[in-house]
């Protein structure tokens, strides 16, 4: 699967392409571990990954080796410069933004195939445009009190994971 940066090819492409459950949105992930743990999981579940600018890493071949992400050449991925240049690659997106203020929890909704599931950078997630404009889109996966937040990875995972359940369940694999 090949990812690409400003369109050109940025992994070598072994021929297996897929047609994405989901696609999981990264705006300005700052970690690089964080972005390779959920790279490696939609490699495991056949989403596509989408990084927005500006990232907190490199994309060097170097900087992934050193980050351990020896498996993207397996993952179908995308850099964009910015939210609305990610949009044109979508006719009628289906959107889920997950931050900690929703009130609905990521469980309380269907997800489709082609939906979009949607991350903040983690020190500051999603932008407060953003959340305002989907206002009817955000989601939340409960946390108890005694902790700020769940890491970027981990929060990718159960939600990506609650999506693909509903999906291959409706038939997607």
């Amino acid at each position: 699967m090949t990812g690409t940066v400003d369109g050109q090819s940025s992994a070598p492409d072994s021929g297996r392409k897929y047609d994405p459950c989901v696609h999981v949105v990264l705006h300005q992930p700052e970690i690089p571990p964080n972005t390779g743990n959920i790279g490696r999981t939609c490699v495991a579940m056949g989403a596509k990954l989408w990084l927005i600018r500006p990232l907190g890493f490199d994309l060097s071949e170097k900087a992934l080796r050193r980050a351990g992400l020896d498996y993207w050449p397996n993952l179908e991925w995308q850099v964009v410069d910015d939210w609305d240049e990610m949009l044109r690659h979508f006719s009628a997106p289906r959107l889920w933004l997950f931050t900690k203020t929703a009130d609905r929890t990521y469980t309380d909704v269907q997800y489709q195939t082609g939906d979009l599931l949607v991350f903040g950078k983690e020190t500051a997630g999603l932008p407060k445009e953003l959340l305002e404009r989907y206002a009817d889109r955000r989601l939340r996966i409960p946390i108890r009190p005694q902790v700020r937040s769940l890491n970027l990875s981990c929060a990718v995972g159960v939600a990506a994971y609650e999506a693909l359940r509903q999906i291959q369940h409706g038939g997607c694999e």
